[in-house]
């Protein structure tokens, strides 16, 4: 169950950086005919972003312990001291900003420029914000691995 827990959690943030990327084209065309598809689009990278961080709260409160006394034990302890500190507040801000698209698409973005230039705006926080914590995680990932090659232990297989 913890695989796939792990494995969910960024599946559902690239999820969401996709959908971000999709709201951001149908915003640039924004018209009458795909009003709707906007409106999908913002629900789904919401609900993408609220799961990714619901999966990866639970992993980091029930399995991460365990990662973080093998990362800072190796020789990349800057990969929890740093990279995980930091992606534990970034977290936040694509979270808030994925729950604010659903609120600003609701305007008519065909007819409302400004509503149209905030959720573009917002969607490309998302991706960037989401692309930066993805590679945090990556490199957290990475640590682990590191850390396992450099004391010789088998990691869970």
């Amino acid at each position: 169950m913890s695989d796939i827990i792990l494995f969910a959690h960024p599946t559902f943030g690239v999820f969401g950086i996709l959908a971000a990327v999709w709201l951001l084209v149908e915003v640039l065309n924004a018209s009458e005919t795909n009003r709707a598809r906007i409106r999908s689009a913002s629900y789904a990278v919401a609900i993408c972003i609220v799961l990714a961080a619901l999966l990866g709260g639970y992993w980091y409160t029930v399995y991460y312990g365990a990662e973080k006394a093998i990362i800072v034990k190796g020789p990349w302890p800057w990969a929890h001291n740093f990279v995980m500190e930091t992606k534990e507040h970034l977290f936040f801000i694509p979270l808030i900003l994925a729950l604010y698209l659903p609120i600003v698409s609701a305007q008519n973005l065909a007819r409302n420029k400004a509503s149209r230039l905030v959720t573009m705006t917002v969607a490309a926080f998302v991706v960037l914000n989401g692309l930066a914590i993805e590679g945090g995680g990556a490199i957290i990932n990475y640590g682990v691995k590191v850390a396992f090659v450099h004391t010789g232990i088998k990691g869970a297989e």
